[in-house]
Protein backbone atom coordinates (compact mmCIF):
# COMPACT_ATOMS: atom_id res chain seq x y z
CA UNK A 1 0.00 0.00 0.00
CA UNK A 2 1.21 3.49 -0.79
CA UNK A 3 2.45 5.75 1.96
CA UNK A 4 0.55 8.86 2.91
CA UNK A 5 1.03 11.77 0.52
CA UNK A 6 2.70 14.87 1.89
CA UNK A 7 -0.50 16.83 2.48
CA UNK A 8 -1.59 14.94 5.61
CA UNK A 9 -1.70 16.30 9.16
CA UNK A 10 -1.68 13.18 11.32
CA UNK A 11 -3.07 13.43 14.86
CA UNK A 12 -2.05 10.57 17.15
CA UNK A 13 -2.11 9.98 20.89
CA UNK A 14 -3.29 7.78 23.72
CA UNK A 15 -6.98 7.39 24.49
CA UNK A 16 -8.93 10.31 25.91
CA UNK A 17 -6.34 12.93 24.97
CA UNK A 18 -8.66 15.03 22.82
CA UNK A 19 -7.66 13.76 19.36
CA UNK A 20 -11.12 13.80 17.80
CA UNK A 21 -12.08 17.17 19.22
CA UNK A 22 -8.78 18.62 18.04
CA UNK A 23 -9.19 17.21 14.53
CA UNK A 24 -12.69 18.66 14.24
CA UNK A 25 -11.56 22.06 15.47
CA UNK A 26 -8.49 22.25 13.24
CA UNK A 27 -10.58 21.29 10.21
CA UNK A 28 -13.24 23.86 11.06
CA UNK A 29 -10.76 26.68 11.58
CA UNK A 30 -8.72 25.94 8.47
CA UNK A 31 -11.82 25.55 6.33
CA UNK A 32 -13.11 28.87 7.64
CA UNK A 33 -9.90 30.49 6.42
CA UNK A 34 -10.35 29.21 2.91
CA UNK A 35 -8.14 26.13 3.02
CA UNK A 36 -9.40 23.12 1.07
CA UNK A 37 -9.27 20.67 3.95
CA UNK A 38 -11.13 17.56 5.06
CA UNK A 39 -10.99 15.38 8.16
CA UNK A 40 -10.70 11.60 8.14
CA UNK A 41 -12.36 9.95 11.16
CA UNK A 42 -10.98 7.08 13.22
CA UNK A 43 -11.83 3.71 11.66
CA UNK A 44 -11.38 1.91 15.00
CA UNK A 45 -14.22 3.89 16.56
CA UNK A 46 -16.48 3.06 13.62
CA UNK A 47 -15.61 -0.61 14.02
CA UNK A 48 -16.42 -0.56 17.73
CA UNK A 49 -19.70 1.28 17.18
CA UNK A 50 -20.74 -1.13 14.42
CA UNK A 51 -19.79 -4.36 16.23
CA UNK A 52 -20.38 -3.38 19.84
CA UNK A 53 -16.92 -4.58 20.81
CA UNK A 54 -13.22 -3.91 20.35
CA UNK A 55 -11.40 -5.77 17.54
CA UNK A 56 -9.67 -9.11 17.87
CA UNK A 57 -6.03 -9.52 16.97
CA UNK A 58 -6.80 -10.85 13.46
CA UNK A 59 -8.95 -7.79 12.72
CA UNK A 60 -6.29 -5.22 13.49
CA UNK A 61 -4.57 -5.33 10.10
CA UNK A 62 -7.82 -4.66 8.26
CA UNK A 63 -8.52 -1.62 10.43
CA UNK A 64 -5.02 -0.26 9.80
CA UNK A 65 -5.38 -0.75 6.04
CA UNK A 66 -8.77 0.93 5.97
CA UNK A 67 -7.46 3.91 7.94
CA UNK A 68 -4.63 4.41 5.45
CA UNK A 69 -6.90 3.94 2.44
CA UNK A 70 -9.36 6.55 3.63
CA UNK A 71 -6.55 9.03 4.17
CA UNK A 72 -5.23 8.33 0.68
CA UNK A 73 -8.67 8.75 -0.87
CA UNK A 74 -9.21 12.05 0.93
CA UNK A 75 -5.80 13.37 -0.09
CA UNK A 76 -6.60 12.88 -3.77
CA UNK A 77 -9.56 15.25 -3.69
CA UNK A 78 -8.44 17.87 -1.14
CA UNK A 79 -5.39 20.07 -0.67
CA UNK A 80 -5.04 19.08 3.00
CA UNK A 81 -6.21 16.20 5.17
CA UNK A 82 -6.48 16.16 8.97
CA UNK A 83 -6.49 12.52 10.09
CA UNK A 84 -7.95 11.35 13.39
CA UNK A 85 -5.19 8.76 13.95
CA UNK A 86 -3.28 6.70 11.40
CA UNK A 87 -2.28 3.05 11.07
CA UNK A 88 0.42 3.82 13.63
CA UNK A 89 -2.15 3.79 16.41
CA UNK A 90 -3.45 0.38 15.35
CA UNK A 91 0.10 -0.98 15.40
CA UNK A 92 0.74 0.51 18.85
CA UNK A 93 -2.40 -0.99 20.35
CA UNK A 94 -1.65 -4.31 18.67
CA UNK A 95 1.63 -4.37 20.55
CA UNK A 96 0.20 -3.11 23.83
CA UNK A 97 -2.87 -5.36 23.93
CA UNK A 98 -1.86 -8.44 21.91
CA UNK A 99 1.97 -8.27 22.03
CA UNK A 100 1.82 -8.28 18.23
CA UNK A 101 4.58 -6.28 16.50
CA UNK A 102 3.73 -7.31 12.97
CA UNK A 103 1.91 -4.13 11.91
CA UNK A 104 4.68 -1.63 12.57
CA UNK A 105 6.61 -1.77 9.30
CA UNK A 106 3.62 -1.06 7.08
CA UNK A 107 2.11 1.39 9.56
CA UNK A 108 5.23 3.51 9.62
CA UNK A 109 5.60 3.34 5.85
CA UNK A 110 2.04 4.66 5.64
CA UNK A 111 2.56 7.31 8.30
CA UNK A 112 6.08 8.56 7.72
CA UNK A 113 5.52 10.88 4.77
CA UNK A 114 2.77 12.88 6.48
CA UNK A 115 3.49 16.60 6.44
CA UNK A 116 3.03 16.92 10.20
CA UNK A 117 2.53 14.58 13.14
CA UNK A 118 0.74 16.00 16.17
CA UNK A 119 0.93 13.98 19.40
CA UNK A 120 -1.73 14.87 21.96
CA UNK A 121 -0.29 15.03 25.47
CA UNK A 122 -1.65 13.47 28.66
CA UNK A 123 -2.34 16.75 30.44
CA UNK A 124 -6.14 16.61 30.18
CA UNK A 125 -8.30 14.41 32.36
CA UNK A 126 -9.21 10.90 31.26
CA UNK A 127 -12.93 10.39 30.67
CA UNK A 128 -14.78 7.09 30.13
CA UNK A 129 -16.34 6.23 26.77
CA UNK A 130 -18.33 3.01 27.20
CA UNK A 131 -16.27 -0.10 26.37
CA UNK A 132 -14.02 1.70 23.88
CA UNK A 133 -11.58 3.07 26.47
CA UNK A 134 -9.52 0.84 28.73
CA UNK A 135 -8.73 3.28 31.54
CA UNK A 136 -6.38 6.05 32.54
CA UNK A 137 -3.66 3.53 33.38
CA UNK A 138 -3.08 2.70 29.69
CA UNK A 139 -2.36 6.26 28.58
CA UNK A 140 1.23 6.53 29.77
CA UNK A 141 2.49 3.22 28.31
CA UNK A 142 0.69 3.89 25.02
CA UNK A 143 2.12 7.40 24.87
CA UNK A 144 5.57 5.94 25.47
CA UNK A 145 5.13 3.41 22.65
CA UNK A 146 4.05 6.13 20.23
CA UNK A 147 7.04 8.32 21.06
CA UNK A 148 9.50 5.42 20.88
CA UNK A 149 8.14 4.32 17.51
CA UNK A 150 8.25 7.78 15.97
CA UNK A 151 11.78 8.38 17.24
CA UNK A 152 12.97 4.95 16.13
CA UNK A 153 11.74 5.62 12.59
CA UNK A 154 13.11 9.16 12.49
CA UNK A 155 9.68 10.82 12.28
CA UNK A 156 9.55 14.25 13.90
CA UNK A 157 6.47 15.20 15.85
CA UNK A 158 4.95 18.12 17.71
CA UNK A 159 3.46 17.51 21.16
CA UNK A 160 0.17 19.37 21.61
CA UNK A 161 -0.43 20.44 25.21
CA UNK A 162 -2.67 22.79 27.15
CA UNK A 163 -6.38 22.91 27.82
CA UNK A 164 -9.32 24.43 26.02
CA UNK A 165 -8.57 27.09 23.44
CA UNK A 166 -4.88 27.03 24.35
CA UNK A 167 -4.62 23.41 23.21
CA UNK A 168 -6.11 24.20 19.81
CA UNK A 169 -3.94 27.28 19.39
CA UNK A 170 -0.87 25.18 20.20
CA UNK A 171 -1.77 22.72 17.45
CA UNK A 172 -2.79 25.46 15.05
CA UNK A 173 0.57 27.19 15.35
CA UNK A 174 2.31 23.98 14.24
CA UNK A 175 -0.13 23.50 11.38
CA UNK A 176 0.30 27.07 10.18
CA UNK A 177 4.05 26.62 10.11
CA UNK A 178 3.63 23.70 7.71
CA UNK A 179 0.88 24.96 5.41
CA UNK A 180 0.84 28.72 5.88
CA UNK A 181 2.91 29.49 2.81
CA UNK A 182 2.25 26.35 0.84
CA UNK A 183 -0.09 25.42 -1.95
CA UNK A 184 -3.74 25.34 -1.00
CA UNK A 185 -3.41 27.88 1.80
CA UNK A 186 -5.29 31.12 1.40
CA UNK A 187 -3.87 34.55 2.09
CA UNK A 188 -6.12 34.68 5.16
CA UNK A 189 -4.15 31.83 6.73
CA UNK A 190 -0.67 33.26 6.30
CA UNK A 191 0.58 34.99 9.43
CA UNK A 192 -2.73 34.60 11.26
CA UNK A 193 -2.61 32.57 14.46
CA UNK A 194 -5.63 33.78 16.39
CA UNK A 195 -9.11 32.33 15.92
CA UNK A 196 -12.54 32.45 17.49
CA UNK A 197 -15.45 30.09 17.70
CA UNK A 198 -18.99 30.70 18.87
CA UNK A 199 -20.73 28.27 21.17
CA UNK A 200 -24.44 27.82 21.77
CA UNK A 201 -24.33 29.65 25.10
CA UNK A 202 -22.22 32.73 24.45
CA UNK A 203 -20.13 34.48 21.82
CA UNK A 204 -16.88 34.34 23.74
CA UNK A 205 -14.30 32.41 21.71
CA UNK A 206 -11.99 32.21 24.71
CA UNK A 207 -14.61 30.70 27.02
CA UNK A 208 -12.75 27.58 28.10
CA UNK A 209 -15.66 26.18 30.08
CA UNK A 210 -17.84 26.04 26.98
CA UNK A 211 -14.98 24.62 24.88
CA UNK A 212 -14.29 21.88 27.39
CA UNK A 213 -17.97 20.91 27.46
CA UNK A 214 -17.66 19.93 23.83
CA UNK A 215 -15.21 17.19 24.77
CA UNK A 216 -17.80 15.31 26.83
Amino acid sequence: MMAHPANVIAVVGAESTGKTSLVHELTRVLSGRGVDVVMVPEVLREFCDAHGRTPAVHEQQGIAREQTQRILDASRSHDWVVADTTALMTAVYSEYIFRDHSLYDQAMLDHSTSALTLLTSLDIAWTPDSFIRDGAHVREPVDTLIRQTLIRHGVSFQVVAGTGAARVNHALSAVEHVIGGGAGASAALRGKSQWRWYCDNCDDGECEQHWLSRLK
